[in-house]
């Protein structure tokens, strides 16, 4: 039991967003029995499943097997790092932003045990790469599935609207990589007698992983989390131990929070007027607001009263860069690395990183507009 509960005594971040969440009571008018309504389940158990399911897979130690071939592979820090962020932005246009990071992570943190890696730095990376690499498909992130069913466009239609601003991007992201990695030979640690592996929590974790993604394509994730939970109940309880449920607590509070946020005086009303607003003043709103609420409580905000335009779709995908809040991808990746220094860390990438996205952004827009 002190392994299960620890995780809430220690969680600032958590501490923050209940006193948070306290201050906006005072404020807000709201009845108790709407906050249950307030919280995204869906997203909750989809969290849920995949915090569950990695946590199988890497106490299996096939991470630990996957990481030394890894390591042998690569010769040069640049390399490396290219080819992981390039892959979590691949993932992430077809696995979603999440999944892809719940892939990529756990094998960038077993790259620490065989090598003098910069493994937070990476995860920062990988962080900013599916943020990037899931704006171009209309199922790469929440936001994205939110804007394609308020749109009249086709798969391809979508992706084709995203293309310019995801292939700019990505060309930013990846010279941003090349220069922040030196060209460094990987320097490994002296060879460690490889500890086997349970084969066995493997293929369990996979299975149930595969079933649980499709029962996400068909809309019974639900279901599907009782039968993980029952799984590892009956045949590895020690994973369940071992979950971060702090984390599903922090969700469930940042959604409380938001939903506060909506409700003081004055907001409502302010946001009635973004129907009279110009394009830039969309443009900066969404992503702006992106970066104190998140990108995809943002877009819940204000898709009742502005378009599900181009534009739009831009920003609040841009707006996933900058600060910590402006994706939940980014706490997700943040919380897996367990390090205090990337906290702080991550702005100095992700915040010239949401420079340059703003920018170039609304440079290819206007030129698009002009032709």
């Amino acid at each position: 039991m002190v392994t299960l509960f620890k995780p809430f005594l220690h969680d600032r971040f958590l501490h923050l967003m209940v006193i948070l969440g306290i201050v906006l009571a005072i404020f807000a008018p709201f009845r108790l029995t709407e906050l249950p309504g307030a919280v995204d389940w869906h997203t909750l158990i989809t969290l849920c499943g995949l915090l569950i399911l990695t946590k199988g897979i890497e106490l299996s130690g096939y991470f630990e097997v996957l990481g030394r071939r890894v390591i042998e592979y690569f010769q040069h820090q640049r390399a490396l790092a290219l080819a992981l962020v390039a892959g979590a932005a691949l993932l992430s246009t077809f696995l979603t932003n999440d999944v892809a990071l719940f892939i990529v992570v756990p094998l960038t943190l077993t790259l620490r045990k065989f090598s003098s890696l910069p493994v937070s730095r990476l995860i920062i990376f990988e962080a900013l790469a599916v943020n990037a690499g899931s704006l171009l498909t209309p199922i790469g992130n929440p936001q994205n599935i939110l804007l394609w069913g308020h749109s009249d466009l086709s798969f391809f239609g979508f992706i084709w609207q995203m293309l310019p601003l995801a292939s700019a991007l990505m060309v930013c992201l990846l010279a941003l990589t090349w220069f922040c990695f030196p060209d460094h030979i990987i320097q490994r640690h002296a060879p460690e007698e490889a500890q086997g592996w349970q084969r066995r929590l493997l293929w369990l974790s996979v299975l149930l992983y595969l079933l649980f993604i499709a029962a996400l394509e068909c809309r019974f994730a639900g279901w599907a989390l009782i039968v993980v939970i029952a799984a590892y109940l009956l045949m590895a309880r020690q994973v369940l131990l071992r979950i971060d449920w702090s984390l599903l607590t922090v969700f469930i509070a940042m959604f409380i929070d938001v939903f506060l946020l909506t409700r003081l005086p004055g907001v409502h009303a302010g946001m009635t007027q973004a129907a009279h607003w110009s394009d830039g003043a969309r443009y900066l709103a969404a992503i702006g607001l992106s970066q104190v609420i998140s990108n995809v409580p943002a877009t819940i905000l204000l898709l009742p009263f502005m378009p599900a335009s181009q534009l739009f779709a831009w920003a609040v995908n841009i707006g996933g860069f900058g600060l910590l809040p402006g994706s939940l991808a980014n706490l997700i990746a943040l919380r897996m690395a367990k390090e205090r220094r990337i906290w702080w860390q991550f702005h100095l990438f992700s915040l010239p990183m949401l420079l340059i996205a703003l920018v170039l952004g609304w440079l290819i827009y206007l030129t698009l507009r002009a032709a």
